[in-house]
């Protein structure tokens, strides 16, 4: 039997769900901004949702992600009743799988077209490494993609190697003098989860700097096919 009221707390999710079922996501957090006219109700942030919010919209099912979302607020949602689908998404792969077993097993939806098209782009052989990149996500303190982030392995399948892939965190904190004794080709600035802009980021190199979209190297969902571009 389909399910008909779930409450996403994952961007990425959200809009993959969206994709699909629209009229059935009931409930999402204020960061999940695509598609941009989804009407439905806010349950404040991935990191602080409002429970109670979630539980009055009676949601089938609440689904969330390990790195996105708090412990915490999952074990409360499940310790009222609540069924939460618990994601873990630490590669492209993992994310098409992932999405798999919702629409087929959790959700009973038909799979979107773009999940198929993700498949054949993402899951065969890694392309040759063209660049080397840095991926700072934060500022004051900088911080930038590590190792075994989905991030990272996107970035790797795209042939660009990632000049902190081998540190010993998932998102190190580091120098601006660190970023470019690692001598990357570039340094990629996203606008999210820290807003990177023209005038908030490259002044901060004698590197190359390129501004990229934060949704195509960061979500997982129907961005995977137009990240397969960049």
């Amino acid at each position: 039997m389909s399910v008909t009221r779930v409450v996403s707390l994952v961007p990425s999710i959200t809009e993959a769900l969206a994709s699909v079922d629209r009229a059935s996501v009931v409930g999402a957090t204020d960061w999940c901004t695509h598609p941009a006219d989804l009407e439905v109700t806010r349950v404040r942030g991935t990191k602080n949702p409002d429970l109670e919010a979630v539980r009055s919209l009676r949601p089938d099912v609440v689904i969330a992600n390990k790195e996105e979302n708090r412990e915490l607020d999952v074990r409360r949602l499940r310790e009222s009743g609540v069924r939460v689908e618990l994601t873990d998404i630490r590669t492209v792969p993992d994310a098409i799988t992932t999405y798999e077993h919702l629409f087929d097993d959790v959700l009973g939806w038909a799979r979107p077209t773009w999940l198929a098209r993700a498949r054949d782009l993402w899951c065969g052989p890694v392309r040759p490494v063209t660049r080397r990149v840095a991926v700072p996500i934060w500022r004051d303190p900088w911080m930038v993609v590590g190792s075994d982030t989905f991030t990272g392995d996107l970035l790797r399948r795209l042939g660009w190697e990632n000049v902190f892939a081998g540190s010993s965190g998932r998102y190190p904190h580091v120098t601006v003098d660190e970023i470019e004794a690692a001598r990357p080709d570039v340094v990629l600035l996203p606008d999210e989860p820290y807003v990177f802009t023209a005038t908030d980021g490259p002044e901060a190199f004698t590197l190359p700097t390129e501004l990229v979209s934060g949704r195509l190297i960061t979500w997982y969902g129907p961005s995977l096919v137009e990240a397969a571009d960049l």
